[in-house]
């Protein structure tokens, strides 16, 4: 399920290099496999993180045979509900923590590490079949999700376009990737039209819209990525002219709105426990070059290794809660807790 890329470079100073070096040294993580490491890593969340998570668990299973790692894919909303009760060790998150997520941590004292893991750029995909569609706007795009929206066919979009029906397909209400696009799209988190087909699951999605020729619908980069035989994606126009999503205008913001960072969220108190430290201490380790074998965008070298420091020093809290992640300079927000 990988896709191959280039990996991303970034030249180190000796004193970060240094820093890297200590706090492996005092965490005890090397890479090889930890003499005698059991127990178990609980995660859900994100089916856009899955990929990369899935992929960094199965790695990790193979040089720590002794920990059983679950990965669930219930969304990014419906992995948080569990993940602050204490059910999970860790939530894959394709946006950041909301405010009333923050509360309920809070007000049940679970304490969480904040780390992002890689950029996606959320994907408007259509069947392959379609052969009028040559580009999107973020407006149109609004026009067909909005609420109250009346668009049923394809040339209410644009009047030459076929008089045909337009079927709709998206991440479920509990998806970060739903509440990225609402708002970035509609301008308001959750606020959609109700009548697409929906799912938590981004393989549905893929299968459906593979399957109806008069089909739209978005979801992760990697989804896109993994399935570009079977789909075709659409340029999107946020103002500056058509640009499709690819893993140099994902990085560098232009593919722009539907650009941003995803993440882990790892339990402060699950870190407790050897086996979630040295799985997370993988995960950033080796995420540079996962995250591109499965189709996302790995973060510049210095946002892993402040990841790394974060995790090693035990900095709870969200940098990036309540902001706009779109062009940002990521070394900056992760500093800023």
């Amino acid at each position: 399920m990988r896709v191959f890329s280039a990996s991303t470079r970034v030249v180190l100073s000796v004193s970060i290099l240094a820093a890297l070096l200590l706090s492996l040294i005092a965490c005890g993580g090397s890479g090889a496999e930890t003499e005698g490491l059991k127990g178990s890593v609980h995660i859900d969340g994100s089916s856009t993180v899955f990929p990369i998570t899935e992929a960094v668990a199965e790695e990790f299973q193979l040089v720590n045979p002794g920990v059983r790692v679950t990965v669930g894919i219930s969304g990014t909303g419906g992995g948080f509900k569990k993940f602050l009760v204490g059910e999970t060790d860790i939530n894959d998150a394709s946006r950041p923590i909301k405010p009333s997520e923050l509360e309920k941590a809070i007000a049940g004292s679970i304490d969480f590490i904040e780390l992002p893991v890689a950029f996606d750029g959320i994907s408007v995909v259509v069947n392959p079949k379609n052969d009028f569609i040559d580009h999107i706007t973020v407006e149109e795009l609004k026009k067909i999700w909005q609420p109250g929206s009346t668009v049923q066919k394809w040339s209410d979009i644009r009047p030459h376009w076929p008089d045909q029906p337009i079927t709709l397909y998206g991440p479920g209400t509990d998806s970060g990737t739903f509440d990225y696009f609402t708002e970035a799209v509609n301008g308001k988190s959750q606020a959609c039209r109700p009548d697409f087909t929906a799912s938590e699951d981004d393989n549905v999605l893929v299968q459906g819209i593979a399957g109806d020729q008069n089909a739209l619908g978005f979801f992760g980069f990697a989804y896109y990525a993994e399935n570009k035989s079977l789909l075709k994606v659409v340029p999107v126009d946020g103002g500056d002219g058509p640009v499709v999503p690819s893993a140099e205008t994902i990085n560098n913001g232009t593919y722009a709105p539907l650009s941003r960072p995803v993440f882990i969220y790892v339990s402060k108190a699950a870190a407790d426990r050897t086996e979630v430290v040295e799985f997370v201490q993988f995960y950033l380790r080796e995420a540079p070059a996962l995250v591109q074998e499965v189709g996302y965008v790995a973060l510049p070298d210095k946002v892993y290794q402040l990841g790394l420091s974060r995790f090693a020093d035990g900095t709870v809290g969200s940098a990036f809660a309540g902001k706009d992640t779109v062009g940002v300079d990521l070394v900056k927000l992760v500093n800023s807790e």
